[in-house]
């Protein structure tokens, strides 16, 4: 469950943002502001509704950070009040403008991870990560970067790739080595919009218009996300395993051992990751934040409730019954099962709708690292380290 106690406000205007405009379902609002009867609500319902020993409240927006410290103070508080035996986590993802010592103090001594968003160098971050008067921010979150660090809070960065940095993978990938950041998560930029709706609330659309939709300028290249997959990965595999992680690059390796992958548009069915906005309105997924998969407000039907209702099952389960035949042929099916069913949107060669639109980008990705995953794989069965896989890369290639 992802919470969204600010909505869609944010203090940055980035291009290519999908969120900023769900506003506009709530175009009579003013406040965005989670109150604090609606912040108890989802504390004591999300804390029911999970059997793990351990549960994770992350945090976004929007900007969550524009809620102030004392909002994640009581998040705290009814935390500690609904707990009872169970321990409890925090994760925050941030822009990272806002961040000052007072901030980092407090994240640090509550242990929340926090994720930074940030698109690479000053020059690329700039390109698309601006204010709403169209400033740039890049300095603003590398000091945030510095400021957590001096201040021991675990972080991780958040790259999204676009159309713009995505001829860069090498540039970014230092850079991101360079400010220390070994947890590393790439988001590609794939949106849609809708044809003729300069008059609409919302613009963005997912998979359901097959051909009444065109994709944005700030979408990524299929052909080119899976060379800047590559040749980060190639960078990777000869020097930084076990030091840098990568996220696509672990969850590949997971199925390689039989595991699940770690990242939900990888796994066969979704639906367990909904979204909860400021007013305990809660959509299917905070990518499918529309009105056709809202699922009800927690004040009137239990969150537990909401989240296993039939339509929410229709909707996890579709991720695998609507995938196209050629997906299921496919040799990489357990690596992919598809991907986000927000991007299926293409025609397969013989008219099968559903076929996603990164299916190129994910091949050649698969292909290219299926050797080196099935030596690391291998050696951890058997019980080796799979750093050992950097001797085995420069020898063997990659």
């Amino acid at each position: 469950m992802i919470a969204k106690p600010i909505g869609a406000v944010c203090n940055l205007n980035c291009t290519y943002c999908y969120y900023l405009e769900k506003k506009n379902l709530y175009s009579e609002t003013k406040n965005f502001k989670m109150s604090d009867e609606v912040l108890e609500e989802f504390t004591r319902q999300f804390i029911q509704s999970q059997a793990l020993e351990e549960i994770n409240f992350v945090w976004q927006g929007g900007e969550p950070l524009l809620l102030g410290i004392v909002f994640y103070e009581k998040a705290l508080f009814f935390q500690n009040k609904y707990a009872g035996n169970k321990t409890i986590t925090n994760s925050i993802q941030t822009n990272g403008t806002l961040l000052n010592e007072e901030w980092c103090k407090f994240l640090n001594c509550n242990n929340f991870l926090t994720g930074i968003s940030i698109d690479g160098t000053e020059k690329i971050h700039n390109h698309f990560r601006i204010t709403n008067d169209g400033s740039p921010t890049f300095h603003k979150v590398l000091h945030g970067i510095n400021l957590l660090k001096k201040y021991k809070v675990e972080f991780n960065t958040l790259l999204t790739v676009n159309a713009y940095n995505v001829d860069f993978p090498l540039e970014i990938y230092h850079f991101l080595k360079s400010i220390d950041s070994h947890f590393i998560q790439f988001i590609p930029v794939v949106e849609r919009i809708v044809n003729d709706s300069e008059n609409e609330a919302i613009k963005l659309t997912n998979s359901s218009l097959p051909e009444n939709a065109r994709v944005t300028e700030w979408s990524v290249n299929a052909e080119k996300y899976g060379k800047f997959l590559i040749e980060i990965f190639n960078e990777w595999v000869v020097n930084d395993v076990g030091e840098f992680f990568v996220q696509l690059f672990d969850s590949t390796l997971a199925t390689y051992l039989g595991l699940p992958s770690g990242i939900c548009m990888f796994q066969p069915e979704c639906g367990q990751a909904g979204a909860i906005e400021f007013n305990g309105d809660v959509y299917s997924c905070d990518h499918f934040v529309f009105p056709q998969n809202f699922l009800g407000n927690i004040f009137t039907k239990n969150l537990n409730d909401l989240m296993n209702s039939v339509s929410q099952q229709i909707f996890g389960q579709n991720k695998f019954l609507t995938l196209p035949q050629k997906c299921k042929n496919c040799n990489f099916l357990k690596q992919c099962f598809g991907e986000c069913p927000k991007k299926r949107f293409l025609f397969a060669e013989n008219g099968e709708y559903g076929l996603n639109y990164l299916c190129e980008a994910y091949k050649m990705f698969f292909s290219h690292t299926a050797p080196v995953m099935r030596f690391m794989a291998n050696e951890l069965i058997n019980r080796r380290a799979p750093q050992n896989v950097m001797y085995w890369a420069r020898n063997n290639g990659n």
